[in-house]
């Protein structure tokens, strides 16, 4: 990974959060976070991703094949700390906790805000509008794609911790959305970005040639 001279990352007070922890079951246990794709492991795009679209510091929880993606990525970057989650198995609510818990020891930081590993087509353009719905006075922001929500999601801090007592298994802060959808700013990133998930290694060329084509 390397240094990013981003010097909108360094001014921004909005935090990036990311999910790397999961074991990557339809890869044959490999974890996602150590897929490739255009030269890169998909946590060091997704860690330049939240960098170049305006959050900083950034927390990468890491769960399945920790110690590996720790050496992959090499020496430390500024401003990017690694969280490990032990309980990484139990699903996606226990890294959006583990990483919550993380920021929270670090004062003067109003909102997080939160991407997944594996969808490598939401770029820095859809976090950069999302960060910018919090700087227009959103506490609760999420790009959607279609009118539906997706990722990535911004949680003003004082959210954090009923959303990490309200995470559950694999749906993350769905239910707590859901509760405040009324609140929740809707940023459209549709022009800009693609939510698909990386499941198998093949999705990746698979959604490459998608988006090519739709942009050609």
């Amino acid at each position: 990974m390397t240094r990013t001279a981003d010097t909108g990352a360094k001014q921004a007070c909005v935090a990036g959060l990311l999910l790397a922890a999961g074991g990557g079951r339809r890869l044959g246990g490999r974890p996602k976070a150590l897929l490739e794709h255009r030269g890169e492991l998909l946590v060091e795009h997704a860690v330049r991703v939240l960098r170049e679209g305006g959050c900083g510091p950034v927390h990468v929880v890491l769960g399945a094949g920790a110690a590996e993606v720790r050496a992959r990525l090499g020496a430390p970057v500024a401003d990017v700390v690694l969280v490990d989650n032990p309980h990484w198995a139990r699903g996606m609510a226990s890294s959006l906790t583990a990483g919550l818990a993380s920021l929270a020891e670090l004062p003067g930081v109003p909102a997080v805000v939160v991407t997944l590993v594996d969808q490598p087509y939401v770029g820095a353009a859809a976090v950069a509008r999302v960060v910018a719905a919090h700087r227009a006075g959103s506490s609760l922001a999420a790009a959607a794609y279609g009118g539906v929500r997706g990722h990535p999601v911004l949680f003003g801090r004082e959210h954090w911790a009923e959303v990490a007592r309200t995470a559950s298994g694999d749906r993350g802060a769905r239910a707590y959305l859901r509760q405040h959808a009324a609140a929740v700013r809707l940023v459209e990133c549709s022009d800009v970005a693609a939510p698909d998930d990386i499941d198998v290694p093949d999705d990746l060329a698979l959604l490459e040639r998608r988006l090519e084509r739709r942009l050609e």
